[in-house]
C-alpha cells in the first residue's frame, strides 16, 4: 500500500510540474503576442497620427501665452495629454497617475497636460491634486479639435499626442492614442483585472 501511495504522489508531482511548464509556456506566448500586437497597433496609429503642426499658442496657468514649440524645453519630443477638464473624474484618475510618473517621463521627453478649462480653473485644480507637471489651457483655440479630440457631435475625448520638433523648429505629430478603461496608460484597471468578478459584473 505504501509503495502505491508513493507512486501516486510522484506521478501527481510529475504531472503538476508538466502542467506548470505548459501553462508557463502558454503565458509566455500570450505575453509575446500582446507585445507584438501592441507594436502593430502603435505602427498603424502613428501612420494615422502623423501630420505637420502649426505652432499653436495656448495659455499657461497664469493666463500668459505659450507657444507649443516652447513646451518642448530642451527636448526633441513632447508628450501632450489631452485632458477633458476638471469635470471628468476618469481624466483626473489618469492625470493623478501621471503625476507620479512625470519625473521619469521627462528624462526622455517633455510632458504636459492640455484641457479646455480656463487657466485659473486649471491652476486651482492642478494644485488641489498635487500634479507635478505643467498644464496649459486650449480655451479659445481650435487645438483640441484639430488634434481630433473634440467634435460637436461627440464632445471631448481624452488621449495623448506625441510631437517631434526638428533642428529647424518644424513640429510634427508622430503618434497618438485615446484613453479609456483598461488601456495601457492607467494602472488601476490592470489591478482590477486581477480581482474576482463582483456579482454585478457576472450578471452583465
Amino acid at each position: 500500500m505504501g509503495k502505491k501511495v508513493k507512486a501516486a504522489k510522484n506521478s501527481s508531482e510529475k504531472s503538476g510540474t508538466t502542467s506548470k511548464e505548459k501553462n508557463d509556456k502558454k503565458l509566455r506566448k500570450i505575453s509575446e503576442e500582446i507585445a507584438e500586437l501592441r507594436k502593430k497597433y502603435i505602427k498603424i496609429s502613428s501612420r494615422q497620427a502623423k501630420m505637420d503642426i502649426n505652432d499653436y499658442v495656448l495659455k499657461d496657468t497664469d493666463g500668459k501665452d505659450v507657444k507649443l514649440s516652447e513646451m518642448f524645453g530642451d527636448k526633441e519630443n513632447l508628450i501632450l495629454i489631452h485632458n477633458m477638464g476638471k469635470a471628468c473624474s476618469y481624466c483626473t484618475l489618469w492625470a493623478d497617475g501621471f503625476s507620479g510618473e512625470a519625473y521619469f517621463i521627462e528624462k526622455k521627453a517633455a510632458f504636459v497636460l492640455v484641457s479646455p478649462d480656463a487657466p485659473e480653473v486649471q491652476k486651482e485644480f492642478a494644485a488641489s491634486r498635487g500634479w507635478k507637471f505643467r498644464t496649459y489651457s486650449a480655451t479659445g483655440t481650435t487645438f483640441i479639435a484639430d488634434m481630433g479630440y473634440y467634435t460637436e457631435a461627440e464632445g471631448y475625448w481624452p488621449g495623448v499626442s506625441v510631437f517631434h520638433k526638428d533642428a529647424e523648429g518644424k513640429i510634427t505629430r508622430i503618434s497618438k492614442d485615446y484613453f479609456g478603461p483598461g488601456d495601457f496608460y492607467s494602472a488601476p484597471w490592470h489591478f482590477f483585472d486581477l480581482l474576482p468578478e463582483t456579482k454585478e459584473e457576472k450578471e452583465k
